[in-house]
């Protein structure tokens, strides 16, 4: 692949303790960074970071007031205070009221900045948050991420609750789990139902606010065409009643604001229909938008060598050039991120971020797979994203690799080419484990006889698709006999597991395919990832823009979550495929269906 030209000045080979020195994830790489990352941050950082409230609530409306608060607190700033007041929180956060409209614009601007502007916390009366069931069974600890605001539970939602507790499914655990996290609450020590009970008895210091129980019957009114006995409408009829007994200053009792939090959009529906303010459960979600998600690779701009990189120093070890950079780019890189440099009349540069140093990072070129004589088990790469991809896979210093990408970008077929590669040439790997959500796109089939890799048998068709592929290409000139005789020994180190018996196991030197990962929740995503042993390598898979779990967005879907918590780990990466290579006609109905 060609490089640039080298620069005039040129370092010295690292000696070898520079090059085995640990590389250190940049400090955006993690919203909970350790105490000597933040301290450094801080350290570089001019900006008064202290200012932000670790505590504080985000916002004043509705949606933003569901969401936790996601700061990275240095480790000078002061503890939080346990257990406090919406008294003392408001105290804390407006002791410097002049300083802060001239503070958040410049840390903003600075590029240590997070790329979520922080925003002041609400200094009204606390919210009341009366929750759907739906948002109990969704995520048992969404108690304690209403900050200082306080939770209502109307009475039916106890009873729905209990309803949903028997069974081996997701919802069933999630609501066994809630009452287990109820009844704490109820038998710490001076809980009082009457009063409410604290949420941050139990260890949960970022929840300020109290839970309270119906305990006494409400008196509303609804329309008539609303059937009073249904679930759905005795809640309404609970807001309704709560937003008329706070609607007016009583003394004792400050006016303050009812919203309905729930996961059902028709229950959301109806009660902006009736005036109740209502919002959907905002703290699943990893993001607020997919377009934000970490792509894995970033352009250098075109004045790159000439302005924004004040200094390049060079060096070559084996079949990789190494650059030293530095300038305005570097806070914004990651560890294992990628870097192309594309110009017209100028040579291309494709590298990879192996260490960020103060103000600098370390550059290494790329392995060009798209040549011939670098094919992975027959496969050449076609573009620029699977070349970036293909490094990844081939490296064994990598052991957690996440692909996305719209049908048709060969995240598959990468991912077998490169572990065929490994478990029966290299034999980095003992075999090849892979697995997938098994949700259907349309309605069941039904029982599935058989063993367990029998009953995953018709879910693996994209496996089967392409390992007669890889088989084809391989087999060259040996004839039926050859090809046979491949496929064998291809099958015996391919294992399909199912994702029901996983809880417990360890894989010890695996490879590990996770296929449709954008299926998955961000717990089952950690029960998987959790089971790797020494030597595993686990590779998640998946179209973000093809999820059918119910409840799972883009932003809140596993595979999102682990993109997001594994950018910047010196031993994960992560690439979005962008172009389709499977067939004119495939690649035309992503884009236009």
């Amino acid at each position: 692949m060609p490089l640039p030209p080298a620069p005039t000045k040129r370092a010295a080979l690292l000696s070898p303790d520079a090059l085995d020195a640990p590389a250190r994830s940049s400090h955006r790489g993690s919203r909970r960074s350790g105490d000597s990352r933040a301290d450094e941050a801080a350290a570089r950082s001019p900006q008064p970071l202290e200012l932000f409230d670790s505590v504080g609530a985000e916002s004043a409306g509705g949606a933003a007031a569901v969401r936790p608060a996601r700061r990275t607190r240095p480790k000078a700033t002061p503890a939080p205070v346990s257990a406090p007041a919406p008294q003392a929180l408001i105290q804390v956060e407006t002791k410097a009221p002049a300083a802060e409209p001239a503070a958040a614009p410049a840390v903003a601007a600075a590029p240590q900045a997070p790329a979520r502007a922080k925003r002041s916390k609400s200094t009204g009366p606390a919210k009341l948050f009366v929750l759907d069931t739906n948002v109990l069974l969704h995520d048992p600890m969404c108690l304690f991420r209403f900050e200082e605001h306080d939770i209502f539970l109307p009475m039916i939602v106890l009873e729905e609750l209990d309803g949903h507790k028997k069974g081996t499914t997701e919802v069933a655990r999630n609501g066994r789990q809630t009452s287990r996290t109820l009844d704490a609450l109820a038998a710490a020590q001076d809980a009082d139902i009457d009063k409410g009970l604290k949420l941050d008895t139990t260890g949960h210091r970022e929840a300020g606010g109290r839970l309270f129980f119906q305990t006494a019957p409400l008196d509303y009114s609804l329309p008539m065409s609303l059937p009073q006995g249904k679930a759905d409408n005795q809640i309404l009829g609970v807001v309704h009643a709560l937003r008329d007994e706070y609607a007016k200053d009583r003394p004792g009792q400050p006016k303050r604001e009812v919203v309905l939090v729930s996961k059902d959009i028709n229950m959301r529906v109806k009660a902006r229909a009736l005036g109740l303010a209502a919002d959907d459960y905002q703290n699943d979600k990893t993001l607020e938008d997919g377009d934000l998600l970490y792509a894995g690779s970033l352009a250098l701009p075109a004045d790159f060598w000439t302005r924004q990189s004040k200094t390049v120093e060079s060096w070559q070890s084996g079949s990789s050039t190494f650059y030293r950079i530095s300038g305005p780019l570097v806070p914004n890189l990651y560890i294992n991120q990628f870097v192309y440099f594309e110009a017209p009349g100028e040579p291309s540069m494709y590298a990879r971020v192996t260490e960020i140093r103060d103000k600098t990072a370390v550059l290494k070129t790329l392995k060009d797979y798209s040549s011939g004589k670098n094919a992975v088990w027959g496969v050449n790469t076609r573009n620029r994203e699977q070349n970036f991809a293909m490094n990844l896979l081939m490296d064994p210093e990598i052991d957690f690799v996440t692909l996305t990408g719209t049908a048709g970008t060969g995240k598959t077929l990468m991912a077998l080419a490169s572990g065929l590669t490994q478990v029966l040439d290299d034999r980095r790997y003992t075999e090849i484990i892979m697995t997938r959500a098994t949700v259907s796109v349309g309605e069941d089939i039904g029982f599935l006889p058989g063993t367990e890799e029998e009953k995953m048998g018709p879910w693996m068709g994209a496996l089967d698709d392409n390992l007669e592929f890889l088989a084809k290409g391989d087999g060259g000139g040996a004839g039926e006999w050859g090809r046979a005789a491949t496929n064998e020994l291809i099958r015996s180190r391919i294992k399909v597991k199912s994702m029901n018996f996983m809880r417990g196991r360890t894989f010890l030197n695996k490879y590990v395919i996770i296929d449709e990962a954008q299926n998955l929740t961000p717990k089952q995503m950690k029960t998987l990832i959790t089971r790797a042993g020494p030597g595993t390598k686990i590779i998640c898979m998946g179209n973000l823009a093809q999820i059918d779990t119910p409840y799972l967005t883009e932003g809140s879907s596993g595979l999102t979550f682990a993109v997001d918590k594994f950018k910047g780990w010196p031993h994960g990466g992560h690439i979005t495929l962008a172009r389709g290579e499977r067939s004119r006609l495939a690649d035309f109905a992503s884009d236009v269906l």
